[in-house]
């Protein structure tokens, strides 16, 4: 699979999502901030974009923080998103 595949997949998980909220949030993310992820980043982002709504939701509120150092950096660059 190549790169543009991965990029598709992953762009239909950000915004295929049980929750509009996240469909919005994890969109505009990806358009907006994952170009600028480095590797590990990246990595983390994809593993969150495969967690079920009800795992993640409540680590992108803050009612949960990640045991993850690297997550917890993207949560947080996620938690800046302004969704247009």
């Amino acid at each position: 699979m190549d790169d543009r595949e991965k990029l598709n997949r992953l762009r239909w998980r950000c915004t295929r999502r049980a929750m509009l909220e996240m469909d919005l949030l994890l969109g505009e993310f990806l358009e907006r901030v994952y170009p600028t992820l480095d590797a590990a980043q990246a990595d983390a982002f994809v593993t969150m974009a495969d967690m079920e709504d009800l795992e993640l939701w409540p680590l992108v509120n803050g009612q949960r923080e990640p045991d993850d150092a690297v997550q917890a950096e993207v949560l947080a660059l996620l938690r800046n998103v302004r969704v247009k």
